[in-house]
């Protein structure tokens, strides 16, 4: 199945922002390969400001939002309304931000997700996939 659309989660960004191993080596073909075959990267404003964190301890705050900048240039930045967030906490899902993330991809309908953490998503009613499960497809 060929899906053009992916969510990609703040796990997978890390990885390949800090080049995180060993996962940088399916991070770097998965985004080689979207890049061929015209798939449209997503994420949210939420993973974006999650990624800064992250990355602004490791880096610096300044080196942080230059490689976010490089990034925005690969993926489409999804907002989040505020109905996303009152859907995410009448949710089953355990984890809340797991919670937006996939309702953020439905809305904007995103044909699959992409984590290293599958089981937070195991009410997702998309497929989940780790990036060595997607390149698989």
């Amino acid at each position: 199945m060929t899906y053009k659309s992916l969510f990609i989660d703040s796990d997978v960004l890390l990885d390949i922002l800090l080049k995180r191993e060993p996962f940088y080596f399916h991070t770097q073909i998965l985004l080689l390969e979207t890049t061929q075959n015209n798939v449209l990267l997503n994420t949210s404003a939420l993973v974006i400001s999650n990624i800064h964190y992250v990355l602004s301890r490791s880096i610096g705050s300044k080196a942080s939002r230059l490689k976010i900048k490089e990034l925005l240039q690969n993926v489409k930045l999804l907002s989040l309304e505020s109905d996303v967030v009152n859907k995410a906490l009448d949710s089953n899902f355990e984890d809340f931000e797991d919670a937006i993330q996939h309702l953020i991809a439905k809305r904007y309908n995103c044909e699959a997700i992409i984590t290293r953490n599958i089981r937070d998503y195991k009410h997702s009613d998309i497929p989940v996939f780790t990036p060595d499960q997607y390149l698989k497809l």
